[in-house]
């Protein structure tokens, strides 16, 4: 079998074996499966912010990809250095077959976290952003009851504390 492959700015194939995981069955977003679907986000952080949206997170390139997609909805309120047009996307995956889930996040204010992901519970999931000079950020999902909810923390180097930036809950869309 042959693959089409982009390396060094020329376009060239390459004969490369089919790469299959050892155990085919395994699947390694089963752990996140309850993230997968559409759902409401409503901000419950203060009264200076009013913020509604929906986020979505679904099998892409054909399943080797989990993505979450977010945005907000247009009535947006806030302080005036809030991004009330705020979108952001979220990456999950394996580096190799069998290999811990990482995951990568992108938003339209210019910002990248790299994750290393766990699931402490089955209906629970945490991003933990890989150590490295300035803030750690951690971002959690929590399922009880049909709702979801989530947190995006930070933690300065120089505390001892996480700062939660935003809270959020919301049933399946």
């Amino acid at each position: 079998m042959k693959t089409l492959y982009w390396a060094l700015g020329t376009l060239s194939y390459f004969p490369v074996a089919a790469q299959t995981p050892a155990n085919p069955a395994a699947d390694p977003f089963k752990p996140l499966a309850f993230l997968e679907g559409t759902w409401d986000a409503n901000v419950q952080n203060s009264n200076v912010i009013k913020l509604t949206g929906r986020y979505s997170f679904g099998r892409e390139l054909e399943g080797h990809i989990l993505a979450r997609h977010a945005s907000s909805d247009p009535d947006c309120k806030g302080p005036a250095n809030f991004d009330c047009a705020h979108r952001d996307l979220l990456y999950i995956f394996q580096d190799s077959p069998g290999s811990a889930l990482k995951a990568d996040y992108f938003d339209n204010e210019g910002h990248v976290i790299h994750y290393d992901v766990s699931t402490p519970t089955p209906t629970s999931a945490v991003f933990l952003s890989t150590p490295g000079p300035g803030p750690r950020f951690r971002l959690s999902y929590e399922l009880s009851s049909g709702v979801m909810t989530g947190k995006f923390q930070m933690h300065m180097p120089d505390q001892s504390e996480w700062h939660t930036y935003l809270e959020w809950s919301g049933g399946r869309n």
